[in-house]
């Protein structure tokens, strides 16, 4: 069985606080960042991580809706309105038919650009206030 970790301190807690706090203030960012070019938040993350999928510039609906952390009948859905809205486009795998790979169409492109430059911008400007925090979390041995 592993060990149980000790109380944490009052330290601990405002860490913890204040980087949830960050955290959220970033969200509130980036969602109403999102809607003021016209999408949902959820849309922007799923062109985003179609965008940032590692090594191709495609992503599974499976792959997506892990990343995105939903069922994959919600990502589905998502998709539909993405393609809805002309941001990406389903392709049948050419290795596997039973796969659908989600591609980014020119006009997803362009409104992930604008809204990745904003991020970026308020990452920029967030400066060392958002960091994943150290703590060091005492364990009994």
């Amino acid at each position: 069985m592993p060990p149980y970790p000790r109380a944490l301190t009052k330290a601990h807690f405002e860490t913890l606080s204040e980087f949830r706090y960050q955290m959220r203030r970033f969200e509130r960012f980036s969602e109403r960042a999102a809607l003021g070019e016209g999408v949902t938040p959820q849309q922007y993350l799923l062109l985003l991580h179609v965008k940032g999928f590692p090594g191709r510039a495609w992503a599974l609906v499976g792959e997506l809706a892990e990343r995105l952390q939903m069922q994959p009948h919600g990502a589905v859905a998502l998709v539909s309105r993405c393609e809805a809205l002309e941001l990406v486009e389903r392709r049948p795998s050419p290795c596997d038919g039973r796969q659908v790979e989600v591609h980014l169409l020119e006009k997803g492109e362009q409104l992930l650009q604008r809204l990745a430059a904003l991020h970026r911008a308020e990452l920029t400007s967030l400066g060392p206030a958002f960091q994943v925090p150290a703590i060091d979390f005492p364990v009994t041995p």
